[in-house]
């Protein structure tokens, strides 16, 4: 903007990054990392799914996917259970801890949500995330999947 001395793509990237910090202690009181969180989000909205195309979707080698599923497996919150379509591969699904938990997920993020946009009017807070959507769209941003999980 004329008359600033910081350029819109630094105000979002400050937001952004003060937006994750505060995400990131929030979901820690439910004991989860971002990653967790989005591991788990992805299998809620496309369950059935196997490890490989989850990875795929997330622009990361399934390799590291691994150690993630593996520890939400263990807390009870995922399930692998046989590929009907190919028996080599698991199919990935939520338990019923792990929908319960989407639950506070969903409730912590729309409470995160609110805090960070709390300047805003209703209808200030419809116009900016129409337009970051149209900003995400055109940097080809995969839609609810974190950039950083593209990162070797």
């Amino acid at each position: 903007m004329e008359g600033s001395p910081f350029g819109s793509a630094f105000l979002l990237a400050q937001v952004g990054a003060h937006a994750a910090m505060r995400f990131t202690e929030r979901i820690g009181e439910l004991d989860l990392t971002p990653p967790q969180v989005g591991l788990l989000r992805l299998v809620a909205s496309r369950p059935g799914q196997s490890q490989q195309a989850l990875a795929k979707q997330l622009g990361t080698p399934a390799t590291r996917l691994v150690p993630l599923v593996d520890g939400l497996e263990k807390r009870g919150l995922i399930e692998r259970r046989r590929n009907a379509e190919d028996r080599r591969l698991y199919a990935l699904e939520l338990s019923s801890a792990g929908r319960e938990l989407m639950g506070r997920i969903a409730r912590t993020a729309a409470a995160h949500d609110r805090t960070i946009t709390a300047a805003l009017t209703d209808d200030e807070r419809a116009t900016l995330h129409t337009l970051l959507t149209k900003i995400a769209d055109d940097q080809g941003l995969t839609p609810g999947v974190h950039p950083g999980y593209a990162r070797p």
